[in-house]
């Protein structure tokens, strides 16, 4: 019985995890969208408050002795806290530009481009049927891109440039790690400061720092109050995310997260009014259906390697 009971807990907590990170991924992404929309609050200045309270909150953590921080040359993590900071000011500035369902579906560009760096830079290889997954991904941001009522070419190179350091980020944390022996927080530790004090340094040239629209302007209080929480829900997004990695498989983790993918497209049209053409509606669905066949295609590439390792004398 006690072992049933152990077998309930844990299930509770994972549920209570899946359902903290479906609920902040999405808030996370509404939020902003509405901070830019209805106060005009500059992205640069935005992205650094997120970095400033990610920085705090995992400062905390490791006082809670919820990970442990390890000693990191900063030099070898320059390149990556600048592709940090590179990769959530594009991001946002595609949300600030484009739909959210355009918004949405280039950031599903980033499996195709991160491949393809691999392949050319990294000398990885990928097997066809993952490469032919490619096409429908492609294809469907294609279609939902040329028959956006709201098209925007700002938002769309923003999204191509969020996508391109999105890529290399990724891959290079993965990099990273391997080379440091560390986990995400622990490198995330490190990254959010270094970062933090490149988008100060950073920010002054591109937005206004004090009067009207600065970062220190006078803002209303509702403004300033999304501004923080925003920050506060960003670290949830980041947390709760290794936290999934860390309790649940790579199917989960997986598999959830098209389901939030899922619900934020829905979501932008019902709450931002975007318009949907049927073409488009086409083209999300081809996107949807190249990324569910890749990782149906991935995870079963890393079951059979298991499965071969497994087997062995």
């Amino acid at each position: 019985m006690a072992s049933l009971a152990e077998r309930v807990r844990g299930n509770g907590r994972i549920a209570a995890g899946l359902l903290l990170n479906l609920l902040v991924s999405i808030c996370i992404v509404f939020l902003n969208k509405w901070i830019y929309v209805h106060h005009g609050f500059p992205n640069m200045s935005l992205t650094l408050v997120h970095f400033v309270v990610t920085w705090l909150g995992l400062y905390v953590c490791q006082k809670l002795n919820i990970f442990a921080p390890k000693s990191l040359p900063l030099s070898r993590l320059f390149l990556l806290a600048l592709s940090f900071c590179g990769f959530v000011v594009f991001t946002n500035l595609s949300l600030q530009n484009n739909t959210i369902g355009t918004y949405q579906l280039a950031k599903a560009m980033t499996t195709p481009v991160i491949i393809v760096i691999q392949t050319l830079f990294y000398q990885k290889t990928f097997s066809t049927k993952i490469q032919l997954t490619l096409i429908p991904i492609t294809l469907g941001v294609i279609l939902n891109s040329y028959y956006d009522v709201k098209f925007n070419f700002l938002g769309m190179v923003f999204a191509a440039l969020g996508v391109l350091v999105t890529s290399l980020y990724q891959v290079w944390v993965g990099a990273k790690q391997h080379e440091l022996q560390v986990n995400s927080m622990q490198l995330l530790y490190y990254q959010a400061p270094m970062s933090s004090a490149m988008l100060l340094v950073a920010v002054p040239f591109f937005e206004p720092m004090l009067g009207e629209g600065g970062l220190f302007g006078s803002w209303s209080a509702s403004a300033l109050l999304m501004v923080l929480l925003s920050g506060v829900i960003a670290f949830m997004v980041n947390l709760s995310i290794y936290w999934i990695i860390g309790n649940t498989s790579p199917v989960t983790y997986n598999m959830f997260g098209h389901f939030k993918f899922c619900i934020t497209l829905f979501g932008g049209y019902v709450l931002f009014k975007d318009p949907l053409s049927v073409n488009q509606g086409l083209g999300m669905l081809c996107t949807l259906f190249g990324i569910f066949a890749y990782t149906h295609f991935k995870l079963s590439e890393q079951e059979g390697s298991k499965c071969k390792l497994a087997q062995r004398p």
